[in-house]
């Protein structure tokens, strides 16, 4: 599109010789075009090619809402243009993640006189500057912003004070103990909380979770229908979230609709969090709740909580018995067609009757997933991950057979050994030669094809009756889809040394390859995929067939598959490769991968390509195939690389692509670090929240948070 405007200034075209120019498609048509384009493209670019597209660019659909939080081409001459020529129609800005910005960047949104909502999540903003620029917008109402080391409440003037209290809707991340700015903030209905505060500085001292001197005001949450606190690991997390908790405990807001808390690992119930459950279960009607595992597990809190219309639930690695779930939370089959958002991850028993003397491993009962599926038949995202599901021989009963009768569903996590049919694991037992991990094998030559090369052929060579084929050609309007090992943990988790060995495999899992990922290919609108630790990949077939048939793909995420001596399908990823065409984020996890020069001449083809991420354990690079690959993708910006390479070598290279592209990319993050450094957590620390919880760090991402829970 990006083309057509040159044509337009010369006066002839290939559209006019034909019959058909663009400028004759009626304005709604052109508007609907011209709202797929950036907003900085649009303002300082097109709308300059005529006078129709100079009207047209200027239209209020086009400038209401500005979002650069994925335009990774902006800089701060853009963004103080944008803000000189449309400053004054926009009220609504996402600057999310624009963490290459210099702080100086923030001083032009003043001009925006009319906003709304504003997303500085990701922006580096001083308190000074967030209280000149906050005291200028008199209508916003809605606000997102980081809280760094160094922040001074008292540094906000009461201009700025007086815009925060007609704040209602509050995003606050924080990297050091503090309320921030929801003290100011005294219309609070929406409040999120992102902790993300590292027990130790970057000297090595540990670090308190009081809050800084001054910040003893009380926040007022009087009014707040939406709680919601994301901890990273760290005890500091959980001390300062307290804080914020003890607030709450004394008085719960009448309006309180959706409670939502994500801690990981432990974090123990309190006298004042136990108080305010109850006063929760006595007052209010939720829409929405997740609670850390320890507040549930044991209790019968789920039993006096009050729902009205739920939409999400999040029981993530809690101890809930299948007979729990169904008795205490679908009310023994209640018609739940309001609940479109189900987080059942690491729930090693939700699907069976009770769990005093089951094995995690045991069968499921199915008619307790037959339950959940009658009742909650609106699901649009569900998340069975991280347990073992297995089903039994019962005909018609399948895991499998169940959820495909889910119709609405757009995102799907589920553990591999829950998609494995079972007769086939009765009569084919797993070989001791196809149990992972394994011993180094024989060598592959990879330029040899070893697998078929169409979708035919890999059909004739597939049961298309398997439950598994079934249930992909069921949900064809799937655009997430996250099949991950049950026993599977990254070499490279949060604020941890990376870990060396992985668990094999589960036993149900060992029959689960090629043929099914090619069941995958029958997902048309499928835009982002992870496999994980799928034992019985043998060539990796099945990914040819994905990258032919899911042409809107935009996220892939492959680890830990096949063998783990070496990696089997480098042939057909590098066939997979050449058909994404709008592949933008890429992440892969293998030990002993080789980044070699084949690899990224396929890579290149991905010409939508943004974000790169490889972890291999002993793993190796050519630094000049790199070096290749980064100068003929130009839509590039980020680069992690955590292989086996020395440091000597990791430090070269990266410091050549940053002398090399930083000028012409702004936004380049490239960190390349040996993986089992002892040094490597404190170079994660450093990388941008936005790349680091999207793609470095891995995750189950289905139903991780309420859809729309921020804008």
């Amino acid at each position: 599109f990006f083309f057509l405007p040159q044509e337009i200034v010369s006066g002839e075209s290939e559209e006019e010789s034909n019959g058909v120019n663009l400028m004759e498609f009626s304005d709604e048509i052109l508007l609907h075009i011209l709202s797929y384009v950036p907003c900085t493209d649009l303002v300082l670019n097109v709308r300059r090619t005529c006078r129709k597209l100079a009207t047209l660019c200027l239209d209020k659909s086009l400038t209401h809402t500005v979002l650069l939080q994925k335009d990774y081409k902006v800089n701060k001459d853009k963004v103080k243009q944008l803000m000189r020529d449309i400053g004054k129609e926009i009220y609504q800005l996402n600057m999310a993640g624009c963490y290459w910005l210099p702080s100086s960047t923030i001083d032009h949104v003043t001009r925006c006189k009319n906003l709304v909502k504003l997303n500085l999540s990701g922006c580096h903003v001083t308190s000074l500057r967030l209280s000149k620029m906050l005291s200028t917008l008199q209508h916003l109402r809605s606000l997102a912003i980081d809280v760094n080391p160094g922040f001074d409440a008292s540094q906000l003037s009461s201009e700025c004070k007086a815009t925060l209290s007609r704040v209602s809707e509050l995003k606050q991340t924080l990297y050091t103990p503090s309320y921030g700015v929801v003290p100011c903030c005294t219309s609070l209905e929406k409040l999120l909380l992102y902790f993300e505060i590292l027990d130790r500085s970057r000297e090595g001292f540990m670090l308190s979770g009081q809050l800084m001197v001054g910040e003893s005001n009380v926040p007022h949450y009087q009014n707040l229908r939406v709680f919601y606190a994301r901890l990273a690991p760290g005890y500091v997390n959980q001390e300062v979230v307290r804080l914020y908790l003890a607030v709450l405990s004394d008085r719960t807001p009448e309006n309180l609709h959706a409670f939502l808390i994500s801690a990981p690992g432990s974090f123990a119930e309190t006298g004042a969090t136990k108080n305010l459950l109850d006063s929760m279960a006595r007052n209010v009607r939720l829409d929405a709740l997740q609670l850390p595992k320890a507040w549930i597990n044991g209790s019968g809190l789920l039993q006096h909580l009050k729902f009205n219309n739920p939409f999400y639930f999040s029981f993530s690695r809690c101890t809930l018995s299948g007979g729990h779930l169904i008795q205490r939370v679908i009310n023994g089959g209640k018609d739940l067609k309001s609940l479109t958002s189900l987080n059942l991850s690491g729930c090693v028993h939700c699907l069976a009757p009770e769990s005093l003397f089951r094995k995690a491993e045991d069968d499921i009962d199915s008619s307790i997933l037959e339950s959940l599926v009658a009742s909650c038949c609106n699901l649009r995202h569900l998340n069975l991950s991280a347990a073992h599901h297995h089903s039994s021989e019962s005909i018609g009963n399948h895991l499998c057979q169940l959820l495909s009768r889910l119709k609405h569903l757009l995102s799907l996590a589920l553990p591999v050994c829950s998609i494995t049919d079972v007769a086939a694991t009765v009569e084919k037992p797993p070989t001791a030669s196809n149990l992972v991990p394994q011993a180094f094998g024989r060598k592959v030559r990879i330029g040899i094809q070893t697998y078929p090369r169409n979708l035919a052929d890999q059909a004739n060579q597939k049961i298309e009756s398997s439950v598994f084929w079934a249930l992909m050609g069921s949900l064809r309007f799937l655009e997430t889809l996250e099949i991950i090992g049950s026993s599977f943990s990254s070499a490279m988790p949060r604020n941890e040394p990376a870990i060396r060995n992985s668990l094999p495999p589960c036993v149900r899992a060992q029959s689960v390859g090629d043929s099914e990922v090619a069941a995958i290919s029958q997902l048309t609108y499928l835009q982002s995929l992870t496999l994980a630790q799928l034992p019985n990949i043998l060539t990796g077939s099945g990914l040819v067939n994905i990258g032919l048939q899911c042409q809107h793909l935009r996220t892939l995420s492959l680890a830990n598959l096949g063998m783990m001596g070496k990696v089997v399908y480098m042939s057909a990823l590098m066939d997979m490769l050449k058909h994404c065409k709008c592949l933008r984020d890429l992440r892969l996890e293998q030990p002993y991968f080789c980044a070699g020069a084949q690899f990224f001449q396929a890579l290149s083809h991905c010409s939508s390509l943004q974000r790169l991420c490889i972890v291999s354990r002993s793993g190796t690079l050519q630094s000049d195939a790199v070096m290749s690959f980064m100068a003929n993708c130009l839509e590039v910006i980020m680069c992690h690389m955590f292989m086996g390479e020395s440091l000597t070598v990791c430090k070269n290279l990266q410091q050549s692509i940053v002398r090399s592209f930083q000028a012409d990319r702004p936004a380049l993050n490239v960190v390349i670090f040996p993986l089992l450094h002892e040094d490597l957590t404190e170079v994660i620390r450093d990388v941008p929240m936005r790349h680091l919880d999207e793609i470095t760090l891995f995750k189950s991402r289905v139903a991780e948070e309420p859809p729309n829970l921020w804008w």
